[in-house]
């Protein structure tokens, strides 16, 4: 089961504006490691889930991870072959809106080599390019 809210206010979303850098959630806030995202795009829970589950492997139960996303904006679609008009298609899935300088992650509690590596995997399973980035102070 991909992630997705438990409930929302109103069902179907307009698709709205992808524009402009991250202002918030753009700094480490909980670890000492981070993956930043370096362009835009939708990312779905399900994208996020092996993003998690690739890096929870190569830790093997080591440090803590955080994941600072959450897919809160519905996707609609409508079937295959259906005539234009008859209103919005249902939701299919969910997706966090992503922009540039996002921190997606973040890790503490092992050392940078390993993080680094843990960081380059899950960026292979992402629609975008990320980098990593270590907080002010901690030890490489």
């Amino acid at each position: 089961m991909a992630l997705a809210p438990a409930r929302t206010k109103y069902r179907k979303s307009m698709k709205g504006s992808r524009a402009g850098n991250a202002k918030r959630g753009n700094t480490l806030a909980f670890g000492e490691f981070g993956l930043q995202s370096l362009s835009r795009g939708p990312m779905t829970g399900q994208q996020i889930e092996a993003a998690r589950v690739t890096i929870a492997r190569h830790l093997k139960r080591k440090g803590k991870l955080w994941i600072r996303i959450f897919p809160h904006k519905p996707v609609t679609k409508k079937p295959a072959e259906v005539r234009m008009g008859q209103g919005k298609g249902p939701v299919e899935f969910y997706v966090a809106v992503i922009k540039p300088g996002a921190v997606l992650f973040e890790l503490a509690g092992v050392p940078h080599s390993i993080a680094k590596e843990a960081f380059r995997l899950a960026d292979a399973k992402l629609p975008f390019r990320c980098r990593f980035i270590v907080r002010e102070g901690a030890a490489v």
